[in-house]
């Protein structure tokens, strides 16, 4: 699979997960009822994280929203915080995804942050979707518990007759949704970091080779250049003037008519 095709593969579940996330928080069926050796059929209860719900066997359903925070239990309260917690998440890491994807060029973005913004998307994916997963595991959990607390109580000690019917409450349709969600906003997640290390750019280590000139006396002139190492003869050393060059033995060779007095 290509950078591209994965970054892009992991963008859209990212999406689908937080759709599912946001569905599965606002769901009324977190619990509903379970109607296994209840002889009351003709209303069914449902509850959610924010109301709870009777449905009547005519089709006439009436909600109650929960009019308190401080009375609700503790569990409930930490299941809303972390779906809440997730759904941010995932939304800020889609807004850091959208400006990473390869396709998209901004400015002279390059993509080294490219790379370093779809590992943080991919993080906040992560995260998002362990929340969600968390969030949906302990509100079963507490399903779980007060599942068999209550069939404990429905039962005394004379015989295992039944004395009083209690409300049970079982797994929702949220609850699944939730699992879901959060399980493709993590494998989102984790396609988004596999997709970073073909974003980033590789190193690659140059061999440094240095240059130095041949030597520092070095006469240029129109004609080329001649280096002088120093261990020439003296009577060999150029003068440079502006025109051309001439040797001090040439200048020794032809006499002036300064020379005869």
């Amino acid at each position: 699979m290509s950078t591209a095709t994965c970054q892009v593969v992991g963008f859209l579940l990212s999406i689908l997960g937080l759709a599912g996330c946001i569905a599965a928080t606002v769901m009324d069926m977190w619990s509903t009822q379970d109607l296994y050796d209840n002889p009351v059929t003709a209303v069914f209860q449902y509850e959610g994280l924010w109301r709870s719900c009777v449905q009547q066997s005519s089709g006439f359903t009436q909600c109650r929203p929960y009019f308190t925070i401080l009375g609700l239990p503790a569990m409930l309260q930490a299941v809303r915080a972390l779906m809440i917690v997730g759904i941010v998440l995932s939304v800020i890491g889609l807004l850091v995804a959208i400006f990473a994807l390869k396709c998209i060029r901004i400015g002279n973005m390059d993509d080294s942050a490219k790379a370093k913004m779809t590992l943080t998307s991919g993080i906040m994916f992560i995260i998002s979707g362990l929340c969600a997963i968390a969030g949906v595991s302990v509100f079963a959990n507490m399903l779980v518990t007060n599942f068999w607390m209550s069939t404990a109580n429905m039962y005394t000690s004379m015989g295992g007759m039944v004395q009083t019917v209690q409300t049970r409450y079982t797994f929702g349709a949220a609850l699944f949704v939730g699992w879901v969600a959060g399980g493709l906003t993590l494998i989102g997640g984790v396609l988004m970091c596999i997709a970073c290390r073909g974003l980033a750019p590789e190193e690659t280590n140059y061999k440094a080779v240095s240059y130095h000139a041949s030597g520092h006396n070095v006469a240029y002139r129109p004609g080329g250049f001649k280096a002088s190492t120093g261990f020439e003869s003296n009577t060999k050393t150029k003068k440079i003037y502006d025109g051309g060059a001439r040797t001090e033995d040439e200048g020794q060779s032809h006499p002036s008519k300064y020379d005869y007095v």
